[in-house]
């Protein structure tokens, strides 16, 4: 009687998703973030034999997107794919980030990629490596001059990183965005720039600029000759990378989560995904719930120490 009860209770149970699924994108489309999203969107129907659709939503910097999945019904066919820029609750108010502990008000489901940056040099700067770069700065405090698409962004925080670890002085130059940090580092009017490693890679590739190092804990395909910044004596186990993941409602079902957390992971080891993430200058994520959490908190706890250390009003 028991057992029959239990079968009963299993079948009564609908089978995950019975409605089409939506990954909300908090950013127009186009972007990296929004093909990789794509791309997933499609390989996930594929396997779960439901239409998956894809949504931008955009405005308040990605903070829109944000709200509409935290406001979303908890019945595991809403999520939301996003980056780590709005992602830390211990940025200045103001700054890049927008004030969301994804740890409260969202559930983590999975990370999705990682993508490390590329330190780049204008061509006649007289060092080819990371070593000889800070070797350079030691010799001339605060002469060299340093480009990021803007205060407390993480290309900032992360050559700040780099001058606490070395201890060397270079004055940092935001810009707006990062479409003319490219072209203003070839063209010499500044030394130096923290790039996404997409970004600078056909500069790279032309030898208009010359990639220094790269800010994850290994090498890259798109860039393979350029080394990690942690291969460099005392900066062992640096790695700082822009990274995306997938989101669900705090309140969406543990088994909706959990099943979803499964898909994305095994879509995540595909050729076709692996091969797209390695164009864009991006590694493949993947892993549990639980370990997507431990990411976060880990990314979070280099952030918070960089903005102790670092001025925010330069």
């Amino acid at each position: 009687m028991a057992l029959g009860t239990a079968t009963l209770s299993a079948a009564a149970q609908p089978a995950w998703p019975t409605r089409p699924v939506t990954l909300v994108v908090p950013y127009s489309a186009g972007g990296s973030l929004d093909a990789t999203t794509r791309l997933v969107a499609q390989k996930l129907s594929e396997r779960i034999g439901q239409q998956v659709l894809v949504e931008n939503v955009t405005g308040a910097g990605g903070a829109l997107g944000f709200a509409k999945v935290m406001q979303a019904a908890p019945d595991g066919l809403v999520f939301l794919m996003a980056g780590d820029a709005p992602l830390n609750p211990n940025a200045p108010a103001g700054g890049p980030y927008c004030k969301v502990d994804v740890l409260k008000e969202l559930q983590p489901v999975v990370l999705v990629n990682t993508a490390p940056m590329v330190l780049v040099a204008q061509p006649a700067l007289p060092a080819n490596n990371l070593g000889e770069l800070i070797a350079l700065a030691k010799k001339q405090p605060g002469k060299l001059s340093y480009a990021t698409s803007g205060i407390g962004t993480l290309p900032h925080l992360a050559t700040e990183m780099i001058k606490q670890l070395a201890q060397i002085h270079m004055v940092h130059i935001p810009y707006r965005g990062g479409s003319q940090i490219a072209n203003d580092v070839a063209g010499k009017q500044v030394d130096l720039a923290m790039l996404i490693a997409a970004s600078a890679a056909p500069y790279v590739q032309a030898k208009t600029v010359k990639a220094i190092a790269l800010t994850g804990g290994k090498r890259l395909a798109l860039l393979p000759d350029v080394p990690a910044a942690a291969e460099t004596p005392g900066l062992e186990g640096f790695d700082v990378v822009s990274w995306a993941g997938l989101y669900a409602p705090a309140k969406a079902p543990a088994a909706a989560v959990n099943r979803m957390n499964r898909e994305i992971d095994e879509i995540l080891k595909t050729a076709a995904v692996r091969d797209m993430l390695a164009k864009q200058g991006a590694l493949p994520g993947g892993g549990t719930p639980a370990a997507f959490a431990s990411f976060i908190q880990q990314d979070r706890a280099k952030i918070a120490k960089v903005l102790q250390l670092t001025s925010l009003r330069e």
